[in-house]
C-alpha cells in the first residue's frame, strides 16, 4: 500500500522545542550539501537525545502538521519549513 502524500502544509503549526530537535536534524548537512532530509527513527534518536517515544510523537505531529512526510516503513523525510518562505 502506497503512502499517501500530503497536500497542504500547516503554516500555522508552531512546533515544540523536541520537534525543533528533530527538524534540525533532518535539515543538517544541507548547507554542506551532503544528503539530507531523510531519516529513520533510529538516527533521530541518536542525533537529538531524545527517547525514541518523543521522536515518534515529533514526527507523528510533525506529519500531521505536513512538515514531515512518511515515505516508506521507518523512513520519513522533511517536506517544508514555512517559516524559511518567510524570509
Amino acid at each position: 500500500m502506497a503512502i499517501a502524500e500530503q497536500d497542504v502544509v500547516n503554516e500555522s503549526y508552531e512546533p515544540t522545542e523536541k520537534d525543533e530537535r528533530v527538524l534540525n536534524a533532518l535539515k543538517d548537512g544541507r548547507e554542506q550539501r551532503e544528503p539530507w532530509g531523510r531519516a529513520n527513527p533510529r538516527w533521530l534518536i541518536d542525533e537529538t537525545g531524545l527517547s525514541k517515544s518523543n521522536v515518534e510523537f515529533c514526527l507523528r505531529s510533525l506529519t500531521d502538521a505536513g512538515w514531515v512526510q512518511r515515505v516508506a516503513r521507518g523512513c520519513y523525510e522533511l517536506v517544508d519549513d514555512p517559516r524559511e518562505n518567510n524570509d
